[in-house]
């Protein structure tokens, strides 16, 4: 059996540091931030990393990092806002997707995509160790309110469901379980995770034998300021999800959220994992 750690992490999408941050002599470049993921992932040693809001400079700044913090050989493999990193000496990637979720929906007026962000990335992954496929799916979803924005948990469902299809070519073609990651964007009791249990997929917070985090995983960071909470919230207010189809029983064993002190200027979701036996 291979043990393996997959981790999910939103690292704020900005790609300079702000006149706010830069008066009080602190930096929310993408150049200084990166230094903090790659500690993060020097620390969690995960096996595969699914990223959101990956702003244009900084996933080719933490892969710099990562050279300069480890010696496990990562790599990158390219989506945009989604991309994905992986260890080259545990996984053979055998085919991958990207894309763009459009800006229009079904049956809503407006756009349900600012800057063309929300996409998704798919890695078809092969396990050196053993031979087995799992396909590993990262995506960031709108995230507007309904009070915001009429048709926004629409969007979200509709978003999902074109992800999940992709998803299940590639579940078909291989015959293997899956893993869905991401900034859904929405809590476990909403429209657009129900759809995900619908389709056969269970969170991995439910599917954890060992041990399961009870935080959400959620703080304030943005251009004018972060802070450095004490009520890290519940699951049930986590809007970033990790869920599996056709995992064997048994095969998640950890569900945790990572919360070193230097973290909180680096992004507004902390990284969530699991670690599995595959």
């Amino acid at each position: 059996m291979a043990n393996l750690r997959l981790l999910s992490n939103n690292i704020w999408w900005t790609n300079s540091n702000s006149s706010a941050w830069a008066e009080r002599g602190e930096d929310c470049s993408p150049e200084h931030r990166a230094k903090g993921f790659a500690k993060v992932y020097s620390e969690l040693k995960p096996d595969i990393i699914g990223l959101q809001e990956a702003a244009a400079m900084l996933p080719n700044c933490v892969m710099t990092e990562l050279l300069e913090q480890t010696d496990i050989p990562y790599a990158l493999l390219w989506g945009r806002d989604t991309p994905i990193i992986y260890r080259t000496d545990k996984f053979e990637l055998v085919e991958s997707a990207y894309d763009i979720y459009s800006e229009e929906i079904p049956d809503f007026e407006g756009s349900f995509n600012n800057l063309k962000t929300k996409s998704y990335c798919i890695g078809v992954f092969r396990i050196k160790e053993n031979g087995k496929i799992l396909v590993f799916g990262t995506t960031h979803l709108w995230y507007m309110t309904e009070s915001q924005q009429k048709g926004s948990e629409a969007a979200r469902v509709y978003q999902l469901s074109i992800f999940m299809d992709k998803i299940e070519q590639f579940k078909e073609k291989y015959n293997c379980p899956a893993v869905i990651m991401g900034d859904f964007n929405a809590k476990y009791d909403s429209d657009t995770v129900q759809s995900t249990l619908k389709r056969g997929y269970i969170h991995s917070y439910h599917l954890a034998t060992d041990y399961k985090d009870e935080t959400s995983g959620y703080h304030t960071c943005h251009s004018q300021n972060y802070d450095r909470f004490e009520n890290k919230g519940t699951f049930n207010d986590a809007i970033d999800q990790l869920l599996f189809k056709d995992i064997p029983d048994g095969a998640v064993k950890r569900f945790d959220r990572y919360y070193p002190e230097y973290y909180f200027p680096l992004s507004d979701h902390f990284p969530l994992y699991v670690d599995i036996e595959m």
